[in-house]
Order: C-alpha cells, then structure tokens, then sequence
C-alpha cells in the first residue's frame, strides 16, 4: 500500500534534512548481513513510554472500547479579548460611535476653531498697530515756568517771584522719518499676513493628511474584520475536520493561535484609527466624538510635475513670497536709518507775567541735535547686513523648497507607481488565485489550508494597497499644497510683546 502523501514529503524531506538517521541496531544489522544471519532488532517501546501530551484524555484500565472510537473533545476556542465579540455579533464597531464626519465638514470646522489660525490673524493686528503708533507725531510738551518764587522785596514778603508763566515745546520731525517708520511697519504686516496665509495652508494640509490617513485606517479595520471573519471560518473548518477524522490536534491549535492573532490585529486597527481621528480632532480644535470619516481614498487625480510645480513654488508659495516681502521690509529699514542722523527741530514757545517789570512777557527757544560723534553709524551698518541676509534668505528658501519638494516628489512617484500597479494587475490577479483556490476547494480538490495561505496573501496585498494610496494622497496634500504642515505650530513669526514695544517704534 503506497504512503500517504503528508507522510512520503515529510519522509523525504526529514531525509533530506538528515532528520532521521539511521540506529545503531540498524547499522549492526547491516554488519551482520555480510557476516552471517540477520540480527534481531531490539524491541518496540511500550506506550507508556511515549509522550502523551496533557490536553488528551487517557483511556480507563477497564476500558475496552476498539483505538479509534472514542471521541476525543478538542481543544477549546480561546475567548475573545476584553471588549471583543466575533465580527458576526457586532452590528456597528464601536470605533465608530460618533457623528461621521467629511472632509470638508472637516475643513469647515477646523477653518473656525484651530487656535493658531486665530493667533496669526492677532499677529497681523498687533504688527498694524506699530504701524500706526510709529507714524504719530510726538506730542507737545506743556511746562510751567515760576522764578524766584517766595522773595522778599522793600515792604513785600512772600512774593509771587520774579516770573510767572507757561510753555509749549513741540519736536518737529524731520526727513520724513514718521512715514519711513509707518511705511517699515506697514510693509511688516504684509510679512505677518502672508504668515497667516502660511498657517491657513499648514491647517488645511494637515487636516487633509490625517483625514487621509484615518480614511485609511478605517479600510484597514474592514480588512481586518474580513480576517477575523475568515480566522472564525478557519477554526469551525477546523473543528468540523476533527469530527471528521481529517484534522490533528495541531491543526486545531494552530486555528486558535491564527484566530487570536486576528482578533488582536482588529484589536490594533481600532486603536489606530482612534489614534488618528483623534489627531484629526486636534487639528480641528474640538474635543470630536470618535466616529466614521466618509470619504474614497481612491480616484483619479491629474499627475504633478516636478518642474511646473517648483515654477509654481517660484511664484506663489508663500515662504517665497513672505522672504521677499521681508526684503521690501529691510529695505525701508535701511533707509529709515540713514535720515535718523538728520537732527529733529523741537521748537518751545510761552508767555508770562513779568512781577519786576509789572507786564506780560514771552518766550521762545529753538534747539537741535548736532550729528557730531553719534551718526547712527552702528544701525546703518546692521540694516545694511540685514539687507544682505534676507536676499540670500530668498535664494535659500527656494533651494530649501527644491530639496523637499525632490523628497516629497520620489515618494509621491513611488506610491502612484505602486497604486497604478496595483489596481491594474495585482490586486485582480490575487484575487483571481483567491477564486480559484476556493472554487478547487468546493470541488474537493484543495486542502483548506492552502486556501488560507493564498487568502491570507489577497489580503496582504489588500493592506499594502490601501498603505500606498495614503502615502499617495498624502504627497499630493503636501505638494499641491507647498509642502507646508504642523498646523499646531505656532505661527512665526510672532509680534514682540508689550514690555519690548517702545512707545515710538521706528
């Protein structure tokens, strides 16, 4: 009678591996052969020297029931991990109980709620009022002007002095240099504008990110449900071949163990997409229900191209536009410095009354600065250097785009690569092996566990799928969007705070 086929491989690769090697009896035997008559071979060992393992009932002494009748129970189905029932039981997963959400629900929300869109938008508030506090002219200066107060003259005591009177003193500036200071400050604020334009992208291409990336790990839970499902199918396959005869012991353990482990993979899905709408949820400035994002992670797009969109980059990102902007800034600065030199003409003018004289007086004064020893030198050479910085700063931060934007571009080319790919052949072609290995299985002429093997890859595949299209849509986000993300970052640059602002800037 030929072997059973397991056993004939298992033989043959035991051999092979040198797993069985040959006893010694045997070998003494051989020898014997050549020598004379064929030795005995020593005797079998009894079952009780066997290995029994634990979980197998052992037959009474009496009983006498033929080897092979008895039914055997085997061994039992693990519980389910704490909050965990089969896929079957559970019409809606808990993960998400709460209110779905879209993406541009998601927008909506995150547009009147994140906090730091609201500090950019103050930002630009408190840089226009330095602007307008730096182009107010000084106020004038009221003095009270009283000599001599309180002197005895001839036949007078406590007199009102020599001199009673008023002043007013006025700075007049010159060379402009109140609408250079405003004009600096007003150009500062289209600096701080194009920062909030900045935040206003970081925000929106992080909640596309996330909202992305919670969409796909919501697929992977459905994928891991469709495991668990088939994990569930696996161990009554299993126990139902037990009965059968057709299944071991290790069959059934190994069903378990599979069973588990798809429970626990479920298990992390869940916690992963609770991760990730909660992200979401932070980004959107609301402390959100978790619940259902509804959205396709898949779809046509049109395809980016590295040069248009560095031209793109060139033009209308806004680090480029807010670097030059500075620029225009340090510029202003620079020629704000060069007239502080030029002295302001502070003109004081009064009248009085004259005690000596008996009769009203006036009085009027001019002073000024002379630009002698203090010319400013040391603030016209720092607007110089600035000047020379932030122009270098321009070709920096379009060279810095250029590097991320190669970074962002090889993974978005990488993903497309993999999502086209997939869609088109490998996806189908596993699940075709998959449909084919379950028909051959319904006519009996497949083992079941080879269908679990070429199942367990569909859904690999499945998951792999679904990686690339976020890895996708993610670049894309972050492409056409300017590479720009954090949308929990403070925006920069931040305005100084009252205790550095100086009544008059300039």
């Amino acid at each position: 009678m030929p072997r059973p086929l397991l056993f004939s491989r298992f033989g043959a690769s035991a051999v092979a591996l040198g797993l069985f090697a040959t006893p010694a009896w045997a070998q003494d035997a051989g020898r014997a052969s050549l020598d004379g008559p064929l030795a005995a071979p020593p005797p079998l060992p009894t079952p009780g020297d066997l290995p029994v393992p634990a979980d197998i009932p052992e037959l009474a002494p009496d009983d006498d029931d033929p080897i092979g009748r008895r039914f055997v129970e085997p061994p039992p189905v693990p519980e389910a991990p704490r909050g965990l029932g089969t896929v079957v039981e559970r019409e809606q997963n808990a993960a998400f109980a709460g209110a779905p959400l879209t993406l541009d629900e998601a927008l909506e929300l995150a547009a009147a709620n994140n906090p730091t869109l609201v500090q950019a938008r103050a930002q630009v508030q408190g840089t226009l009022g330095l602007a307008v506090e730096a182009g107010l002219w000084p106020n004038p200066v009221f003095r009270y002007i009283g000599e001599q107060i309180g002197v005895d003259r001839e036949g007078e005591t406590d007199t009102p002095g020599e001199f009673q009177g008023a002043t007013l003193t006025q700075e007049f500036v010159t060379a402009d240099k109140r609408d250079l200071s405003r004009a600096k400050f007003l150009q500062r604020t289209r600096v701080a504008e194009w920062a909030a334009v900045s935040q206003q992208w970081r925000v929106c291409n992080d909640v596309r990110v996330h909202f992305y990336q919670a969409l796909g790990a919501k697929e992977t839970v459905a994928i891991r449900e469709d495991l668990l499902k088939a994990a569930e199918d696996a161990v009554v396959t299993a126990r139902e071949q037990w009965n059968l005869g057709q299944a071991t012991r290790s069959d059934l353990h190994l069903a378990n163990v599979a069973l588990q482990e798809a429970r626990l993979n479920l298990l992390m899905a869940e916690n992963d997409y609770l991760e990730q709408f909660q992200t979401l949820a932070a980004l959107i400035g609301l402390p959100l229900e978790t619940g259902a994002v509804v959205g396709e992670l898949d779809g046509e797009s049109a395809e980016i191209d590295f040069e248009q969109v560095y031209r793109e980059y060139l033009d209308e990102a806004p680090q480029v536009i807010m670097a030059r902007q500075k620029l225009r800034e340090d510029q202003i600065t620079l020629k704000r410095e060069l007239v502080e030199p030029i002295p302001n003409v502070f003109v004081e003018a009064g009248s009085g009354y004259n005690f000596e004289a008996l009769e009203t007086t006036g009085t009027a004064s001019v002073r000024f600065d002379i630009p002698i020893f203090d010319r400013n030198q040391g603030n016209i050479r720092r607007a110089e250097a600035d000047l020379v910085r932030q122009r270098r700063e321009i070709q920096r931060t379009e060279m810095l785009l250029r590097r991320e934007l190669a970074t962002q571009y090889r993974i978005y080319l990488t993903a497309r690569q993999h999502v086209e790919q997939f869609a088109e052949v490998i996806l189908p072609e596993a699940r075709a092996a998959y449909k084919n290995q379950l028909d051959a299985y319904a006519e009996d002429r497949q083992q079941w566990p080879e269908v679990l093997i070429v199942q367990r890859s569909y859904f690999d595949l499945r998951q792999q799928y679904v990686t690339n299209l976020v890895a996708l849509r993610t670049s894309e986000t972050l492409i056409r969007g300017y590479l720009l993300h954090d949308g929990l970052n403070v925006p920069a640059p931040l305005p100084p705070g009252h205790l550095d602002v100086t009544a008059q800037p300039r």
